[in-house]
């Protein structure tokens, strides 16, 4: 047994990588082989959202606090909000993150293909975000 103690791990900022506007990433777990699933909580601030990215094997994201916005390519933008569990399969090209005024926390647990968890790719635009 592994326990994390809460404030034993120090939070950490979205890259300007792989992000748009202030995001503050709290890794929860990273699992010891063989099991491969990681979790963390991210919380974004408004506006604030991924960039295109997808996952080798899905993603499952459980919203804990504010209002948020997630879409899948060539779908509709989607409100998310606390209590809300949201699947993306594997390979589905997607972005998350806040609405325009409010702020939005998830979890978010995935798991790793050699060590790998996400494809990122270009930044989700201004006109995209808005819808």
């Amino acid at each position: 047994m592994d326990i994390k103690r809460i404030g034993s791990q120090p939070s950490t900022h979205g890259s300007a990588e792989y992000f748009t506007g202030t995001v503050r990433i709290d890794h929860l777990f990273a699992s010891a082989p063989p099991a491969r699933a990681t979790g963390l909580n991210a919380t974004f601030e408004p506006g604030a959202r991924t960039a295109w990215h997808s996952h080798p094997l899905g993603q499952t994201l459980v919203v804990t606090a504010g209002c948020g916005r997630a879409q899948r390519w060539g779908g509709p933008i989607e409100e998310i909000r606390p209590g809300d569990v949201i699947w993306i399969p594997p390979g589905e090209k997607h972005w998350h993150g806040a609405a325009p005024t409010t702020a939005m926390s998830h979890f978010a647990i995935q798991e790793a293909v050699d060590g790998k968890i996400a494809e990122w790719m270009e930044k989700v635009t201004d006109e995209q975000y808005l819808g």
